[in-house]
């Protein structure tokens, strides 16, 4: 890997490009630190140093945004809302016939859904900038309680500036985004994550150097940090290939056909979306118990259940439920992301047949029967990774944004791997020798 961004950098085309993506996550970097007009900077910071909450849809959101979210900077919401709009719109194409129509035209039809993503992406930024104001004139729903205030100034017209501010940067990530894909070395918006995740990890880790106050439990830490990152690189890496031959057809005085091939089916094809799914939906009931909390400490007995069961990660009826819905959203995810019957009907209309196996309905049904087997040790691996986290905020008493598992971890390792392949294909391009040398 080391040796490919070496050859990068020995290119000029790529150097250009490798040169041109690191200003743009520089100028990224320096936007998630520049506070919001009408927030109190000092203020922030102190509530930040006695905040120990990380888990939750916020902490979730705080580490999509490199931790400018309970920053409050004008890249507050980060990549989340067009994360969001992007799942959105993938989910209504199995719903809404006209979205399915557009996907299947090709590159003009992506172009128009990528337009809806847009305008999605900034009304949802709206909705979320003006939610996080909400918590932020009471600043102890996202600090706790030693936290009392970060906004002096409360007015409309101050309130109306934060939520245009926080929209346009969401609008400005986008096109910063864009300019990586189009001008960079592409994949722009997973390499804006990566660098939102990667930003927390010497943060998170020193934390936990300070917390255990021990150079032992550190270095271990950092060990099993490795072999996690090993275990998730062979798993994305692995992948069961059913080969795929196409019979030989004239094409008037032409053959065509006769080449084998292979469909690879990842043994993660969901990726890190059933995370984002099961952690979004179990923060809802927590959610919804805090606005019914009473000042009193006389609550329902579902807010008293679901603030002692729900809201904390190191309990066991919370894993359990998190397992249980990534395992879910994994089946579900790729139910509409894999459709063997799609895949079928284009292989027969091609000529093409997986070989002891007839072409039509009984291709799709071993397709089917495939998919299922691999997809249950993809959930599986996708739960035990997620729990790392929790795992290690009982053990060693973490924050739940423990860099070595979870969302963070399969991010930065896929998003790692697709763009080294991106650059060593682009290498290859450039430096291919021929038949002849």
């Amino acid at each position: 890997m080391l040796g490919a961004f070496a050859r990068a950098f020995r290119t000029p085309d790529l150097r250009k490009k490798l040169l041109f993506t690191l200003g743009i996550i520089a100028v990224f970097r320096v936007g998630s630190a520049i506070p919001t007009p009408g927030v109190s900077y000092t203020n922030i910071r102190q509530c930040l140093e006695g905040n120990t909450s990380g888990g939750g849809l916020i902490g979730l959101a705080n580490m999509f945004s490199g931790g400018a979210l309970l920053q409050l900077s004008i890249f507050a919401l980060g990549i989340m809302p067009y994360i969001t709009a992007s799942i959105i719109i993938q989910l209504l194409t199995v719903v809404i016939p006209r979205f399915e129509a557009l996907k299947q035209e090709g590159q003009s039809g992506t172009t128009k859904l990528t337009q809806y993503t847009r305008y999605l992406t900034i009304g949802l930024a709206i909705l979320q900038s003006a939610t996080l104001i909400t918590y932020a004139r009471n600043p102890s729903q996202l600090f706790g309680p030693n936290c009392t205030t970060i906004m002096p100034d409360q007015s409309l017209t101050t309130v109306l500036i934060m939520v245009l501010t926080m929209t346009a940067g969401t609008g400005m990530i986008m096109w910063l985004g864009e300019l990586i894909t189009e001008r960079g070395i592409g994949n722009g918006m997973s390499i804006l994550i990566f660098t939102s995740i990667a930003a927390r990890f010497p943060a998170s880790l020193w934390n936990i150097r300070e917390s255990q106050d021990s150079w032992t439990t550190f270095f271990f830490i950092i060990a099993m940090g490795v072999l996690t990152v090993a275990l998730v690189i062979f798993v994305e890496q692995s992948q069961r290939r059913i080969p795929v031959q196409y019979a030989k057809r004239m094409v008037g005085r032409r053959m065509y056909g006769g080449t084998s091939t292979y469909i690879p089916i990842k043994v993660n094809m969901a990726g890190v979306i059933p995370v984002i799914f099961a952690s979004s939906l179990l923060a809802l009931p927590g959610l919804v118990a805090q606005f019914n909390t009473h000042a009193d400490g006389k609550n329902p007995a579902w807010v008293d259940w679901v603030n002692d069961n729900l809201v904390r990660g190191d309990h066991p009826i919370y894993m359990a439920l998190y397992l249980a819905l990534i395992i879910f959203f994994t089946f579900f995810y790729v139910s509409i992301t894999f459709n063997p019957q799609e895949v079928a009907d284009n292989m027969k209309k091609y000529g093409g047949f997986i070989p002891g196996i007839r072409a039509g309905r009984p291709t799709a049904d071993y397709l089917s029967y495939v998919l299922n087997r691999i997809t249950v040790p993809g959930a599986i691996y996708l739960g035990v990774i997620s729990l790392i986290p929790l795992i290690a905020f009982v053990l060693v008493r973490a924050n739940q944004d423990f860099p070595f598992g979870g969302t963070s971890i399969l991010i930065i390792v896929g998003v790692g791997l697709e763009t080294v392949k991106q650059i060593q294909a682009q290498l290859q391009q450039r430096n291919y020798e021929g038949f002849l040398r």
